[in-house]
């Protein structure tokens, strides 16, 4: 049990502080990369993207680097980024999740050899009775197993759902950021592209018109 407590901590905080640096204001985000993309920086967009930690960057990032491509392969492209980054959040929750199933098990493992120590006390006593000390020895282990397996079990349940909470955000994070960026370079930033060619022909036209 002892070591099972440990493990968990280790295993928790290692995926709590994962997370953390891979959860970012994903709206405060999106709305940054547009700007930069209204003004046609698309490196500094990408630049910003790879100095940016987290899925949400790295889906944002997969779908400028198709931004003249056509809708299906952009999507594609995003598909697989996010592919490749939720594998990545999900890491290490089964062994907390199994921590929390067997922690109690162990528990209850050593009540059963607790009670069976006092009954083995009972039948070697060699009196008709057992004593207050053969029988409270073997009780007292009974119990402190039961405390011991639902004391690791219990915070290891309340964090594996925690972590879960933390990663089902994060993954809509994702999705809602690699949907808007694809909407907005498929429609704003491609009109915003037609609009400016369109501009530089105008002067043109009306040279030749002269």
């Amino acid at each position: 049990l002892l070591v099972m407590a440990v493990a968990g901590v280790v295993l928790f905080v290692e995926r709590l502080l994962f997370l953390h640096r891979g959860q970012i204001r994903s709206t405060s985000f999106v709305d940054g990369i547009k700007n930069i993309l209204a003004r046609r920086r698309v490196m500094e967009a990408l630049t910003v993207c790879e100095e940016t930690p987290g899925p949400v960057a790295a889906v944002v990032k997969s779908a400028l680097l198709n931004v003249h491509a056509d809708a299906d392969k952009m999507r594609f492209a995003v598909q697989e980024a996010g592919i490749v980054e939720i594998p990545a959040l999900e890491r290490r929750r089964g062994s907390i999740a199994a921590i929390a199933q067997i922690a109690p098990l162990v528990g209850l493992l050593g009540t059963l050899l607790g009670m069976a120590t006092t009954f083995h006390a009972f039948m070697t006593g060699g009196a008709e009775y057992a004593t207050a000390r053969a029988l409270s020895d073997g009780m007292w282990r009974a119990l402190m197993a039961s405390i011991g397996g639902l004391t690791v079990g219990i915070p290891a349940h309340l964090g594996y759902h925690f972590l879960s909470g933390r990663v089902r955000a994060i993954v809509r994070d994702v999705e809602w950021a690699g949907n808007e960026n694809m909407r907005y370079l498929q429609t704003d930033y491609r009109e915003l592209g037609e609009r400016g060619r369109s501009d530089e022909d105008s002067p043109d036209e009306s040279g030749e018109a002269e």
